[in-house]
């Protein structure tokens, strides 16, 4: 067929077939009855039919197709089947004479008739957000179809498409009058234009083989993994199969992926990679896929408008349309040598090297040694108690830099935290293109090579050759045009002082100064660093990442897990926000520990001014001790009025156990299933959770006693009067105690079920149980490390709720906010019970250090009123996620109270089985998005939201934002 019947053809509209045709030829010709409906297609028309033998696709198409292609479609199916791993291709079926092609008139149309099998999964176009895993999968399984086709031999791969991209420019140029808007045919044809000249150097390197040449997230099947990720397992609609360019066809892969790609070009490169471990591109077709990559969107955007031109009710082409301009907008806003760059990378090549020479230095009358380095990095000393979300703070730091030696810079490539975007879903531009000086005024600034000086709205550009040379903040009394040799003055630096400086290999772009870290390496390619030219090592240090994570990996013992497979290295925090080395910010929506927030200026200053004062044991008589227990013991109820300082929850659980023997006397004690009390032996033992431990229940010591937990959503007892139930499973416990005549030391729980997601006890609960532990002269121990000390908003301490008082409270976590602090409060009769074993001391709990820690925290939550801020803020995320029930059936219950809470996802609302899967890679993806969450519960399919108590109510908002985005998008 010639090109000009290929490009006629596209303007054909679908052949005119209605349901009852569709329901008559499959009846007539292949005996199949059942259920129809009509599948999308831009060109043909296609049918799902559910019968008896199984789900086929009637597909029809207009006879100008030729017959001779869809005999190669089909051929090639055929010889796909078992040849490609896993993957599976449709089965093609056959009528009742054994034809798999009946041509056929419908309501007066000639028309080409085939019945193929329906291969069962979900098409990727419907998950608007993909996971890496499934971009990689992706670009295999286009590979893998590659291969299987590569020695495939029809007459009917000789086609002329309009998709065939080695005639993308005269597709185009046939489709864009089609178009109404004079701009968007504009930016098309500029597009095109660009891409054509970036793919012509390798056109003699681009292999010829059959393609499928339509492998897109509308033509695979995918299903879920055993981690939840969706996965390729079919390939289906070979109707553009051809001989055509290899690299086409993961041009074409690539192309789809981009309406995913949250507007991220560097998307593509899993599939890229993926694609070349399985069948291998030359350099010519990794440099070629890009440009082509431009070509497939702009085709694709002309091909609809003018479809919707001819049809403009037309289904599936409006349902594609804003795709495929997306698709557009991606991939024409990136440099293309850029991407050229990154794709080399991607399939573990180098690009071209960007050498800088240069005969002369920028700035010949400064000594580049007295140039001071003025740091903007996530660890820079100039950047304190949130100043770098101040605008302008980045100029500010460069000119106090000067004051040393009167000149400053910043640095080229450098992460820097003034640019990264709180409360923020996309990956802050970060990194620097670009380097500014801080220079006397009038200081002479000299071309470091020959060429044209020209004016843009930035300020100066010296162009020499194929380097452009980007100046602001110059004065230069050259008129526009004028050539300069080097050496020769281009002006001076004006009168701000500030200069900035960036390079580009691309004299018709306009360079972005700041670019996201992962893309710096491509882009450094293209804008090189101004080291050369300006005489001094201006370059910041390469990220460390990657190698500090395999020293910790190597060193730090492997039972001391970290969070995410891919950790973000976290080096400063401030209130409720974190940031990571490539000044990406974090709402920290874990950390319970720093209750008043990350890097609170106030508390600082304290321990400062005390490590510069003292700090020893807690032996020693000083102020600090004094003030601070008598403090902790003023906060708890009446009677509990003497306080052990200790270093953590463990400590302070593992005490607290100890103080019960010795004051009972007995050994015995009670605990609850799914309960986590801490690492120490002691603390271990009665620690049941099988999430932290999945030996839990099965190497308890003989002395201790895991009664059912009183979970009121999951529990065999539920709702929030269902105490009677599990107070009965404590009572039978106890008597089984009383059997063995061994005496019981008591009973201890966290006062809210808090390894579960802050499930609160039954009404009536504590006070039933700690009345049947004490008549047997037990004592009652409330972990209150989580659960405690202002969190839950409504009480101070979580068996408030309850409305009881126990016999031992334990505190820590957030009371050091991060310092290593604990406590326990309880009588003077039972802390004296310890002596009968000894003295007891901890080297650094009650130091005066950690008394400082403990006192300041006191006094920023009085005077922050933190309390009030977790009960109110508390209470309205609480809403906003009873909100989310309604609109998501993963969502099994929200628990807690204040910035305590718990977010319980199940697959099934009736039997709670629980969405463990899916509650990790939720977390994982909520990382993405900016936020820090991890799963608790034995099941870990709860959320554990247990911000600082500072968390301000747009960072509630936000949290809750990115849940519900993560939820309607996919994870």
């Amino acid at each position: 067929m010639s090109d000009h019947a290929a490009l006629s053809r596209a303007e054909l509209p679908r052949p005119d077939i209605a349901i009852e045709d569709a329901q008559r030829l499959a009846r007539d010709l292949y005996g199949i009855e059942g259920d129809i409906r009509e599948l999308g297609s831009q060109q043909d028309r296609n049918f799902l039919i559910e019968c008896g033998r199984g789900r086929f696709v009637l597909k029809i198409c207009r006879a100008e197709y030729d017959r001779a292609e869809l005999e190669a479609q089909n051929a090639a199916m055929v010889r796909l089947a078992g040849r490609i791993g896993s993957l599976q291709v449709p089965t093609v079926g056959k009528t009742h004479a054994g034809a798999e092609i009946e041509t056929t008139i419908v309501n007066g149309q000639s028309c080409h008739v085939r019945l193929l099998g329906y291969l069962e999964g979900e098409p990727l176009t419907r998950r608007r957000f993909l996971p890496e895993a499934t971009v990689a999968a992706l670009g295999a399984a286009c590979a893998r179809v590659a291969r299987g086709l590569e020695d495939f031999r029809h007459p009917g791969l000789d086609r002329h498409l309009q998709w065939d991209l080695r005639h993308a420019d005269k597709v185009a140029a046939h489709l864009l009058p089609g178009i109404a808007s004079a701009e968007t045919r504009g930016r098309i044809a500029k597009a095109l234009e660009l891409a054509s000249k970036a793919v012509a150097p390798h056109l003699d390197g681009l292999r010829i083989q059959p393609i499928h040449h339509d492998i897109t997230d509308d033509n695979v099947v995918a299903r879920l993994d055993a981690e939840g990720v969706p996965i390729p397992v079919g390939i289906i609609d070979f109707g553009d199969l051809m001989n055509g360019w290899l690299v086409a066809d993961l041009a074409v892969t690539c192309a789809a992926l981009l309406h995913h790609s949250g507007g991220d070009p560097f998307f593509i490169l899993p599939a890229v990679k993926a694609f070349h471990a399985v069948h291998p591109l030359t350099v010519s077709e990794l440099k070629a896929l890009w440009p082509l990559i431009v070509q497939r969107a702009a085709v694709l955007v002309a091909s609809s408008e003018l479809q919707l031109s001819l049809e403009p009710d037309h289904a599936y082409v409006l349902g594609n349309i804003d795709h495929e301009r997306v698709i557009f907008e991606v991939a024409s806003a990136t440099p293309i040598a850029v991407m050229q760059a990154a794709i080399l990378a991607a399939a573990g090549m180098e690009a071209e090297a960007a050498v800088v020479t240069a005969d002369h230095r920028l700035f010949p009358e400064i000594d580049p040694a007295r140039i001071a380095i003025a740091r903007l990095d996530t660890l820079s000393p100039a950047l304190k108690n949130g100043n770098w979300r101040t605008e302008g703070q980045a100029r500010a730091i460069l000119r106090d830099a000067v004051a040393e030696t009167g000149m400053a810079a910043t640095r080229y490539g450098e992460r820097r935290l003034t640019e990264t975007a709180g409360l923020s879903p996309d990956i802050p531009a970060t990194t620097a293109l670009f380097v500014e000086l801080a220079l006397p005024q009038s200081s002479i600034i000299a071309a470091p090579f020959a060429g044209a000086l020209e004016a843009t709205a930035k300020g100066l550009r010296l162009v020499g050759g194929d380097l452009a040379l980007w100046l602001e903040g110059v004065t230069s009394g050259h008129a526009a045009g004028s050539r300069l040799e080097a050496g020769v003055e281009i002006g001076r630096v004006g009168e701000t002082g500030l200069v900035t400086v960036q390079l580009c290999r691309d004299p018709a772009i306009d360079p972005l100064h700041f670019v996201k870290p992962h893309q710096f390496e491509a882009w450094s390619t293209l804008c090189p660093s101004p080291a050369t030219i300006l005489g001094f090592d201006c370059n910041a240090p390469a990220s460390e990442s990657e190698a500090l994570l395999a020293s910790r990996q190597a060193h730090f013992a492997k039972p001391q897990k970290n969070y995410y497979r891919r950790p973000p290295q976290i080096e400063r925090g401030f209130r409720e926000e974190m940031y990571d080395v490539d000044g990406r910010t974090y709402l920290d929506m874990v950390n319970n520990v720093t209750i008043l927030g990350h890097g609170h200026p106030r508390l600082a200053e304290a321990v400062g001014r005390q490590w510069s004062l003292l700090n020893t044991n807690s032996r020693f008589h000083y102020a600090g001790v004094a003030e601070f227990s008598k403090r902790l013991a003023d906060l708890a109820p009446e009677g509990l009025d003497t306080v052990f300082l200790v270093n953590s929850g463990s400590e302070a659980n593992d005490l607290a156990l100890r103080l019960a023997w010795a004051h009972s006397g007995a050994r015995n004690m009670l605990c609850l299933l799914e309960a986590y009390h801490g690492w120490t032996v002691a603390s271990d033992a009665v620690s049941t959770s099988i999430a932290d431990n999945p030996q839990a229940l099965t190497t308890r010591p003989s002395w201790v006693h895991a009664i059912t937990s009183p979970n009121t959503f999951r529990g065999p007892f539920r709702g929030p009067d269902s105490a009677a139930g599990y107070i009965a499973a404590a009572e039978k416990a106890l008597a089984a105690i009383d059997a063995k005549e061994e005496g019981l030391a008591g009973f201890i729980c966290e006062s809210v079920y808090g390894n579960s997601g802050g499930i609160p006890l039954p009404k009536g609960y504590l006070k039933e149980v700690y009345r049947m532990v004490r008549e047997r002269g037990g004592v009652t121990i409330a972990d209150e490390v989580q659960v405690g000390y202002g969190r839950l908003g409504h009480y101070f301490w979580g068996f408030d709720e309850q409305g009881v008082t126990p016999d031992i409270i334990t505190i820590a976590k957030g009371m050091g906010n991060g310092h290593p602090l604990g406590a326990v409060i309880t009588s003077r009769a039972i802390a004296d019970s310890l002596e009968k074993e000894g003295y007891f001391f901890s080297s650094a709990g009650g130091s005066p250090v950690s008394c400082v820690v403990g006192q300041t925290v006191l006094d920023i939550m009085r005077d922050e009123r933190l309390q009030d801020n977790a009960r109110d803020i508390g209470d309205h995320l609480r809403s906003r996620l009873e909100a989310l029930g309604q609109r998501f059936a993963i969502v099994g219950a929200v628990h807690g109270m204040g910035l305590y809470l718990g977010l319980e996802f199940v697959r099934d609302r009736q039997t709670l089985e629980p969405a463990t899967i899916e509650t990790a890679r939720i977390c994982d993806r909520l990382l993405d998005l900016g936020v820090i969450m991890q799963p608790t519960g034995d099941y870990l399919n709860v959320l554990k939201i247990k911000p600082p108590l500072c968390l301000s109510r747009a960072g509630a908002d936000y949290f809750a934002d990115m849940l519900a985005r993560v939820l309607e998008e996919g994870y």
